[in-house]
């Protein structure tokens, strides 16, 4: 593909980084690796990151999508509409066409578009019961991938993401080395030399004896799950109050 100098990534927690932990106490996470990517092969790169963790599709739209088109960078990356398919009652048509109307105007600078499918999360208890809803957006996904020429990372292909230490402990989120894959199957759908293999197994786990399992299930369900519904319930967000961590185009580094 022809030279990227700039970069800007768009979307909610999981383009913010959550929980791929960095110094200073915030987040690096796959878009952060996946500048780093790009630099190897372009110096002077500048990036952007207007993620933020909780933002809904309308929010990335009112919000990121002018900030990127004032910016004008060479690629923009998007991931948005994961936070509304997880909310009871949303409708992945209405999600998709806010999808679309964001895609169409980023493409519309003269950017290149990267988009991301959602996650595979039969193996997440209570995210399961969303998994029909998520199979619907991906296919919108993928329509909107082609019909704008976009270039599309596809998670619910990706198998190694099924393995828990893919996550971290809350189980909503990526873990370091989930975000490490991601960044190397994003660097590889844009044609860009990696030397490690996102496919790469995990070593062998010891299966985990059926009691202690449950229990963990629980704990999980009471330290993590809980929370998340009640704000969700309060229409409150980890993100209230945040903004973007990477707002303009600086030089990475």
């Amino acid at each position: 593909m022809s030279s990227i100098t700039s970069y800007v990534a768009l979307g909610d927690s999981f383009t913010e980084g959550l929980d791929d932990h960095a110094g200073g106490g915030g987040y690096r996470g796959w878009a952060d690796r996946l500048a780093e990517h790009l630099a190897a092969g372009q110096a002077g790169l500048r990036y952007a990151n207007l993620a933020v963790r909780g933002r809904l599709i309308r929010q990335i739209l009112d919000e990121q999508v002018p900030r990127a088109e004032a910016l004008r960078p060479d690629l923009v990356s998007l991931c948005a509409g994961g936070n509304d398919i997880l909310r009871p009652g949303t409708d992945p048509d209405t999600v998709a066409a806010l999808l679309d109307t964001a895609t169409a105007r980023l493409r519309a600078t003269g950017a290149g578009v990267v988009l991301f499918t959602g996650f595979d999360l039969r193996q997440v208890p209570v995210m399961r019961l969303v998994h029909h809803k998520v199979a619907v957006y991906n296919l919108h996904i993928h329509d909107i991938a082609a019909r704008h020429d976009c270039t599309l990372v596809d998670l619910w292909a990706m198998g190694v993401l099924r393995d828990r230490r893919s996550w971290s402990e809350d189980r909503l989120h990526l873990s370091a080395e989930g975000h490490r894959r991601i960044a190397l199957r994003a660097a590889e759908a844009l044609g860009l030399p990696v030397r490690e293999d996102w496919r790469e197994p995990y070593p062998p786990l010891t299966p985990a004896v059926w009691a202690d399992a449950r229990r963990e299930d629980l704990r999980w369900a009471r330290q993590f799950l809980g929370p998340w519904i009640n704000r969700r319930l309060h229409g409150r967000s980890s993100g209230d109050g945040l903004d973007a961590k990477r707002p303009e185009l600086t030089p990475l580094g």
